[in-house]
């Protein structure tokens, strides 16, 4: 059963390294050294509920509920598209985004934004409840392993992330280099947003 565990960690890990919105702000917050610590435990304990959800058997109740999807689809492209359009006018004047001048933002604000980019993506119910669920379906009586290994996962990259990027505080402490990163992460919402738009949902 405990052979399980690996295969659950590194499907996990190749579901969730993969660059989105919710890694863009880990790594946002990270680089700026502000609740690195609330954000990374909000987005590996979301993880870890959805992967639960799934294994227990809750995704055949989301496959068969389109509309919610739907709803949460639409939801996550008005988030996405405002946090993206707000990056960039953030990144409008480089003497505005120098990490040590810029305003630090408050834990509530910054949790609240973390929980969004969260559970209004409806790509998070996907790869987490439906994917993993029936993955781990395939393992039987070591699919709760499996589960474990996934979070388990799911809690490396994104402390890793988090963490991982404060130490290129001091690589990006230009004005110019937070410029860039704001313009990257407002491109990478605004184009995340345009596929949850025009993609098609799985039925």
């Amino acid at each position: 059963m405990t052979s399980s565990f690996v295969p659950g960690l590194l499907v996990g890990l190749s579901l969730i390294v993969a660059i989105g919105a919710q890694n863009a702000f880990v790594l946002r917050q990270g680089l700026r050294r502000e609740h690195v610590g609330t954000v990374v435990a909000i987005c590996a304990l979301s993880d870890l509920v959805l992967i639960l959800a799934g294994v227990a058997g809750i995704g055949t109740i989301v496959e068969r509920a389109p509309a919610a999807l739907e709803v949460v689809r639409w939801l996550g492209v008005a988030f996405l598209t405002t946090y993206g359009v707000l990056s960039l006018w953030r990144a409008r004047s480089a003497d505005a985004l120098h990490a040590a001048s810029a305003e630090p933002a408050s834990r509530y604000s910054v949790a609240l934004r973390a929980v969004a980019l969260t559970w209004l993506n409806p790509h998070v119910y996907l790869d987490t409840v439906l994917l993993l669920g029936g993955v781990a379906a395939t393992h039987g009586d070591g699919r709760w392993w499996f589960a474990a290994g996934a979070s388990a996962g799911s809690l490396l990259w994104f402390a890793g992330l988090g963490y991982g990027a404060r130490r290129l505080h001091r690589v990006l402490s230009s004005p110019r280099a937070w410029q860039v990163l704001e313009v990257l992460i407002g491109l990478t919402m605004l184009l995340i947003a345009l596929n949850l738009a025009t993609g098609s949902m799985p039925e």
